[in-house]
């Protein structure tokens, strides 16, 4: 007994020694007893572990929604969410800290959430693209290596200096290199959920700087890695040379054992089925293997992150551990790790003078990075609203820099006093540089178009230019019987956009991919069908069809700048999306997806040419397509009076040349209404298109006088399914034509009529296209009040006034081929 004490006592002179304090704890075991017991739950470790992830989770909310409207991101918010709970604030207080974040709970919160960080890299490794990383563009390899190299020079050097010129204690002497690199580095998984959560991921900015940190990170994994391994091995150069050459061995075993592995798995799963149960959970256990290895060779994370980068994206793997994974990890485990990081922060303990030492390296690398992004950004001439802008999205802090100030606070390379610095200098960093980027970037701002890009005002006999979005392969033979009544000639030809929206699934990185190869390869069958077929077309009308197609790989939310992005720069004259409703073949609604009804409003908000919505009924009528059907193919053009019935009809009269279509112009007109100045514009309007078709049976011209909307409901109902295609516009003048109909509508983007004519109480087969004529200016203009402005009479057939090669906006853009190269 004498000696174990003796022993006892011999440790802790030794830990002493060593400026270490140990603290001896009693730790209760849950007994499943109950307070109806006299127990308190907050004693026994799991319950208290629910009930500050509880905690954590509410007080994080209640942060977020105070500073979202403050544009700021949910990072800030989880991380004054800890602070608030920490010892800076209520954590002062001795009855919260010791019955709620108690010291004996803090190796089991930390190993709970530090699980979830492992599982959460390993979730953005699998989202990367490693082809971007191995293949960017030359501006990302500019600004990106330009900042990482010059940003690491000056800091360095800047902390040699104030180490060898400035008074300091010993262990900030010791950490200023750490941090100084740091700052420093731009990690892609905080740029790309920086980008996600502004929703600018998918514009031509957003793509820069991803693919600009994409560069820092080849060059910033390692070194974070190599300063990992040195932050223990420091005092054993020889400890740090096998340190180095274990974690290369750990990356060469991923990428020669488990990845084979991995593909062998995937090849084995058939085409269009998804992963079985044993594959995932055998993924899982690699990523807890090589996590094992890596902790105990002292390189955390390496090993899931790079073994997330060695699994293919999207289906069928990626998808299946997003839709598994992602949520419990994203929304409840990373969010308490970086609370927990809060929580850790204490201001009381941060002194004047280690205060200023920091700000003024954090003050000079922000300044460094954003001075030299501008630089090499206005070299690749990229205007400087856009550069400085980019500076800032490129100086944003999240996931990547706590997950090091952890592990260099437990590596005792911070002090608590440093460590609270350095996430103060994050929230910082972040909470300013975000609100700018909303303030000074719009995306919105570049699809506003100054001249016309509408079928109305096309010169006669010009080209006609459509962008055709597809979300699914059930609606072609609708969408290409619409390019052939289209009526392509060799006077008028059709160049069509086909682009394929593809949602993203399992992935970070958005795409847009320009298919230049005239066999589609892709990797997703559905859209290498849906593409071949617009080949095929074009094939098939060779000399008077062009067809350039494209893969928009994003979320719905904001796949409309992808869609006007293409529209502007390719001139299109109408862009035409599917509507968010798809009809079974009993002619019951079998398929709503109302991301696509959010991103249609965006598409009709900001698109630089019109816009046409198309309900698809084509599976209920049974539709062939018009070439091989032998009745003609009836098209209804229904005019109220607006500029989006003139372009229905502009576009309905370029159909009436096609010798398989017959075009019935049906003009509803309000009993009563004779002498009113917009329903002479109307007449005049009309007159002129009956003139152009003079001696074209196929173009037929009837009027009906209807008294209300009850009327105009009746007689539509009695004639629709005498026509396969009907086209309307989208809005129209208020008028007591419409009235009794405004109660029932229920699609926003559609109108009053158009909305009825989509409502699956209005028993039709007949397909419909909505078309909204071009905005000019950004702004949805409605209505005859504008009327004279978008089709006077001596205009109805002008040309635009401005040049086709005036773009109007900035000239710079970034474009990805098949191999999703910049």
């Amino acid at each position: 007994m004498d000696q174990r004490k003796e022993s006892v006592s011999k440790m802790m002179l030794h830990l002493l020694s060593k400026n270490k304090t140990m603290v001896c704890q009693q730790m209760k075991l849950d007994k499943g007893k109950s307070i109806w017991l006299g127990e308190n739950p907050l004693n026994l470790p799991t319950p208290l572990l629910m009930f500050q992830l509880t905690i954590i989770f509410f007080v994080s909310r209640l942060v977020h929604l105070v500073l979202k409207p403050l544009g700021q991101l949910t990072i800030v918010s989880q991380l004054l969410g800890g602070l608030l709970l920490g010892p800076s604030v209520l954590g002062r207080s001795k009855v919260l800290a010791s019955n709620i974040f108690p010291e004996r709970s803090e190796t089991i919160i930390e190993t709970f959430t530090m699980f979830g960080v492992l599982m959460f890299l390993f979730c953005l490794g699998v989202k990367m693209d490693p082809a971007m990383m191995l293949r960017p563009g030359r501006k990302a390899v500019v600004i990106g290596s330009s900042m990482l190299l010059l940003s690491l020079l000056v800091l360095m050097g800047l902390s040699t200096v104030l180490q060898t010129q400035v008074t300091m204690g010993s262990s900030l002497k010791k950490a200023l290199p750490y941090i100084a690199g740091i700052q420093a580095m731009t990690g892609f998984p905080v740029i790309s959920s920086l980008l996600i959560e502004l929703r600018i991921h998918n514009t031509d900015l957003g793509r820069l700087a991803i693919s600009s940190s994409m560069v820092c990170d080849l060059i910033g994994i390692t070194l974070a890695a190599v300063g990992t391994g040195l932050s223990g091995s420091i005092d054993h150069p020889v400890m740090l040379v096998f340190s180095i050459l274990s974690s290369v061995a750990i990356l060469l075993a991923i990428a020669f054992v488990l990845k084979p592995l991995i593909m062998r798995m995937i090849r084995s799963t058939q085409p269009g089925k998804i992963i079985d149960e044993a594959t995932l959970m055998l993924v899982i256990l690699f990523v807890l293997l090589t996590a094992l290895v890596g902790e105990s060779i002292g390189q955390h994370y390496l090993g899931p992150l790079f073994l997330g980068l060695m699994v293919p994206d999207g289906p069928p793997l990626g998808t299946v551990i997003e839709s598994r994974l992602e949520l419990f990890t994203s929304s409840l485990l990373y969010p308490a790790f970086v609370s927990v990081s809060g929580l850790r922060t204490d201001v009381f303990q941060i002194h004047n003078e280690t205060l200023c030492i920091l700000a003024a390296l954090i003050v000079v690398s922000i300044v460094v990075k954003l001075g030299v992004v501008v630089l090499a950004a206005l070299y690749s001439k990229i205007p400087l609203r856009e550069a400085f802008v980019l500076g800032l999205i490129l100086n944003g802090k999240g996931i990547i820099e706590l997950v090091l100030y952890n592990v260099w606070r437990n590596g005792q390379v911070l002090t608590n006093e440093l460590f609270s610095l350095c996430v103060i200098s994050t929230i910082l960093v972040t909470g300013i540089t975000t609100p700018l980027v909303k303030v000074l970037f719009d995306p919105s701002r570049q699809f506003i178009s100054v001249k016309r890009s509408s079928i109305q005002h096309n010169k006669p006999n010009s080209e006609l230019r459509i962008l055709i979005c597809v979300d699914s392969h059930d609606s072609l033979p609708t969408i290409l019987n619409l390019l052939e009544v289209s009526h392509a000639s060799e006077e008028s030809p059709i160049a069509v956009m086909a682009m394929v929206l593809v949602e993203l699934i399992g992935r970070t990185t958005t795409m847009l991919v320009c298919h230049k190869d005239r066999v589609i390869d892709s990797s997703s069958i559905t859209s290498g069908h849906i593409l071949n077929a617009f080949r095929n077309y074009e094939h098939h009308h060779e000399g008077r069809v062009t067809v350039e197609t494209f893969t928009a790989v994003s979320d719905f939310d904001t796949m409309h700048i992808d869609i006007c992005q293409v529209a502007l720069d390719e001139r299109a004259s109408i862009v035409i999306v599917p509507f968010h409703k798809q009809w079974a073949v009993d002619g019951q609604i079998g398929k709503v997806n109302r991301a696509i009804q959010t991103m249609n409003l965006h598409v009709l908000e900001q698109a630089p040419c019109s816009v046409g919505i198309l309900i698809d009924r084509g599976i209920v009528r049974g539709t062939l397509a018009v070439l091989s059907s032998e009745s003609a193919f009836h098209v209804a053009v229904l005019f109220i009076g607006g500029p989006d019935d003139a372009e229905s009809l502009a576009y309905g009269s370029r159909m009436a040349r096609h010798e398989n279509v017959i075009v019935t112009v049906i003009r509803f007109l309000l009993f009563g209404s004779e002498n009113t100045k917009d329903r002479r514009i109307d007449t005049e309007l009309i007159y002129e298109y009956r003139h152009s078709n003079m001696g074209n049976e196929r173009f037929v011209y009837v009027e009906e006088v209807v008294r209300d909307g009850a009327a105009l409901a009746s007689f539509i109902g009695k004639m629709v399914d005498r026509f396969d295609l009907i086209l309307i516009g989208r809005q129209h003048q208020a008028s007591s034509i419409f009235a009794g109909l405004e109660e029932w509508s229920e699609c926003p983007e559609l109108g009053i009529l158009p909305d009825m004519l989509a409502s699956p109480d209005f028993e039709s087969t007949a397909s419909v296209l909505v078309i909204q004529q071009q905005r000019m200016g950004g702004t949805l203009m409605a209505g005859h009040a504008v009327q004279s402005a978008i089709y006077p009479r001596d205009q109805a057939f002008a040309p635009s006034a401005v040049p086709r090669n005036e773009a109007g906006r900035s000239s710079w853009s970034i474009s990805i081929d098949k191999g999703g190269r910049t």
